[in-house]
């Protein structure tokens, strides 16, 4: 009788249950969640952008003496050392904040001194070094690719193509190749902006991704761009 009793009660609970076994079933498992982003030291290689001065004076001169005063001269300067992702890049990695003291060490990096903090805090703390091997590698990287001769001071602007611009630099630093630079331009691809070059991570010459090739080519869209000249 009790075996009896018992055998109602059980089918009774598994059919109370069984819309919320099914409905567990039928939801979607969560993924895990990423932990990559915005990791120090976790990218996939460096990028060296180079700045070109003249086309940044010509709308912030007024506000930057530091580096658009008249007779600096300034061509390629360095806008930063930049940890990418094969797509995107990470930015802003810990609070650490910036050593001023740095500025004594590596006097000049920067053509504006208040690039110093900027680069550090949004860029370099991605790159998993202390300020000091940050900014070592930065002034090595730097000073390590040779401008071709036309882009030093030039008094008087000239038109050039994607093309002919990679291998200026390619003659110039015969260990880089094609898609070791990307180019980017102003005003709907009308003029010079910067140039970036990719490194590996231990800061031997690499090649950029697929997507910043791509962006170079788009930003430089016009069949040839502007090069300004120096003031």
């Amino acid at each position: 009788m009790l075996k009896k009793a018992i055998l109602p009660t059980l089918l009774l609970a598994t059919l109370c249950l069984t819309p919320f076994i099914s409905e567990a079933r039928r939801r979607p498992q969560s993924k895990p969640t990423t932990t990559s982003q915005n990791v120090p030291g976790k990218f996939d290689f460096y990028v060296l952008t180079l700045s070109w001065s003249p086309d940044y004076c010509e709308t912030a001169g007024s506000r930057d003496p530091n580096q658009c005063s008249k007779g600096k001269q300034l061509g390629f300067v360095l806008h930063g050392l930049w940890p990418q992702y094969n797509s995107g890049w990470p930015a802003n990695c810990t609070t650490e904040a910036f050593n001023p003291k740095i500025k004594k060490q590596f006097p000049n990096l920067y053509p504006s001194p208040k690039l110093y903090t900027h680069e550090w805090e949004k860029h370099g703390t991605c790159s998993g070094l202390s300020q000091t091997k940050y900014h070592q590698l930065a002034f090595d990287l730097k000073n390590g690719v040779k401008i071709p001769d036309r882009y030093i001071k030039p008094t008087q602007p000239f038109r050039t193509t994607i093309g002919d611009l990679k291998q200026d630099f390619i003659r110039a630093n015969p260990a880089m190749t094609e898609n070791s630079i990307a180019p980017t331009c102003s005003g709907s691809g009308r003029f010079l902006k910067e140039v970036m070059v990719c490194h590996s991570k231990n800061g031997q010459p690499g090649e950029c991704s697929t997507q910043l090739l791509k962006n170079s080519q788009k930003s430089c869209g016009q069949p040839n761009f502007l090069v300004r000249s120096v003031r």
